[in-house]
């Protein structure tokens, strides 16, 4: 029986590896990190209100860390602050996690991330890979989804533009660039913790439709 560490759980994807992890067998214990309490009541769940800006490691404990951390430049408000959710925080938390002994870190990236792409949202996930894949883990998962499907919380407009264009021209679209659903995602995420792999591993999003 293993703890299971998570970050954004309040996201599109989060909301779906919390149910996921908190229904898996492999965990007696989960632990989310967020700004704000959740509403979500679960006996093996520990639910911790938690300041990014100032992480406390004693809390940063586990044996796979989940990272669902993620916004949007309208919501950030600008690009520092995106930055900060987007690549500082998972980078703090990871070093911090690094020391504390946890064995495998995964992480909800994007199709595309490059820290070398004149796409700031695409190079921020490029960068946080990097980092994050350079710290030793035993092991590193990025998990790459092309365009996610699911409910929000919140109306994006051009996402749910994106999500109609999809729909009208997937079968033109090759498998890489899909739409993939947030909970497909979360399943094929846990799938690789359990899957007994060991160094760095990039899973693009037709491999995580397959796992999911």
């Amino acid at each position: 029986m293993k703890t299971a560490l998570l970050l954004g759980a309040t996201g599109l994807v989060g909301r779906h590896l919390l149910q996921r992890l908190l229904d898996d067998p492999h965990y007696d214990t989960v632990i989310t990190l967020t700004r704000r309490p959740l509403s979500v009541e679960h006996p093996r769940l520990r639910s911790i209100v938690f300041d990014f800006e100032h992480p406390d490691p004693e809390v940063i404990r586990a044996d796979d860390l989940y990272c669902a951390l993620g916004t949007t430049l309208r919501k950030a408000g600008s690009k520092a602050a995106q930055y900060r959710v987007d690549v500082e925080y998972p980078v703090a938390i990871g070093r911090i996690a690094r020391a504390n002994g946890v064995k495998q870190y995964l992480l909800v990236s994007s199709v595309g991330a490059d820290a070398r792409s004149p796409s700031f949202y695409l190079r921020m996930k490029g960068e946080v890979e990097q980092q994050l894949s350079a710290m030793g883990f035993e092991t590193f998962i990025s998990a790459r989804p092309s365009l996610l499907l699911g409910e929000r919380a919140e109306f994006r407009l051009g996402e749910r533009i994106g999500i109609a264009l999809e729909w009208l021209l997937r079968p033109l679209i090759p498998p890489r660039y899909r739409g993939i659903h947030a909970d497909q995602v979360a399943a094929a995420l846990i799938a690789l913790a359990h899957a007994g792999l060991r160094g760095t591993h990039f899973v693009e999003s037709e491999e995580l439709q397959r796992l999911g």
